[in-house]
């Protein structure tokens, strides 16, 4: 039988510190080592995966492709190193959690997950931020927030643990008539929200006229409008309301674009709480049904 390799979890933690916190003298003061220590681990690791995982330009460390694979896998088989760990363990959850979530779009088994998070762990502070996702992504690098739910500009980003895709739909009261020969009257977040900028490429890509004629930051804000006949917009369907109805294509709506959408954290920089809320939020989005697709992260 062959030999099967095993990977060390210390050597994988070692590997995404690096990797997230930008360098080996960062991430030795986090995890206690000394620089050279920490490079012989990741000569070790790269011996284990046979293939080199960094590489330098500059003064800045990047992995390598064979590195940006290796990261997914490491951020996982840690994550659930620390989740077990946690259970025999039991350590106290206390602390203060910052989590941002985006403006453009409230997930309904996200927040049920953070309601229960905080039901079972008395002691945890949660600050909840709501931000555009540029922003929020901004906010994780600066350690200003320590874990987020933004959407992905692109496929692969840093400190990426879970990805999915959501679909919006047109959204519009059940009561308001669409009259095809008036512009569309829109409601939408502000300038640099995703839905926002879909909705506009689907009609001008449609050739139908638009004007918009609600804007706010917040999602509540934006059903209301819907609810009172005021606009259309584009939402999902954690975020229909009874009162509302999909347009479709019969009626001049073309489909609008799916959005792929991110959990990040930096796990060096993430408390014992924080850890326990990502499981959770993965346990979470893995128990959806229809109407949002997991991806690998």
């Amino acid at each position: 039988m062959a030999l099967i390799t095993n990977l060390p979890t210390d050597l994988l933690r070692t590997f995404i510190a690096v990797v997230e916190l930008g360098g080996h003298s960062k991430a030795g003061a986090v995890l206690g080592r000394s620089q050279p220590a920490i490079s012989l681990q990741i000569r070790r690791l790269e011996e284990l995966v046979r293939a080199p995982l960094l590489t330098q330009e500059g003064r800045a460390i990047h992995p390598t492709p064979a590195g940006e694979a290796l990261l997914s896998y490491a951020r996982e088989m840690v994550r659930i190193n620390d989740e077990a760990v946690r259970c025999f363990h039991r350590s106290d959850m206390t602390g203060v959690l910052r989590i941002g979530l985006p403006t453009d779009y409230a997930v309904a088994f996200l927040q049920n997950t953070l309601t229960t998070f905080l039901r079972h762990h008395p002691d945890v502070d949660l600050e909840i931020h709501c931000d555009l996702s540029r922003e929020l992504h901004q906010l994780l690098r600066s350690d200003d927030l320590d874990i987020i739910v933004a959407t992905m500009p692109t496929a692969r980003m840093p400190y990426l643990s879970r990805a999915w895709v959501e679909q919006p739909i047109w959204a519009a009261s059940e009561t308001m008539a669409m009259d095809a020969s008036r512009p569309v009257p829109l409601g939408a977040h502000l300038e640099g929200c995703d839905y926002r900028a879909r909705m506009i490429d689907a009609l001008d890509g449609a050739g139908r006229r638009w004007r918009i004629v609600y804007t706010g930051p917040g999602i509540s804000g934006l059903q209301n409008a819907v609810l009172n006949g005021l606009c259309v917009t584009a939402l999902t369907q954690a975020t229909m309301l009874p009162g509302m109805r999909e347009l479709g294509e019969d009626e001049g709506f073309p489909k609008l674009e799916p959005l792929r959408v991110g959990l990040f954290y930096k796990h060096p920089r993430l408390s014992a709480a924080g850890l326990q809320l990502v499981s959770d939020l993965v346990a979470g989005l893995e128990s959806v049904g229809s109407g949002v697709k997991t991806l690998p992260g």
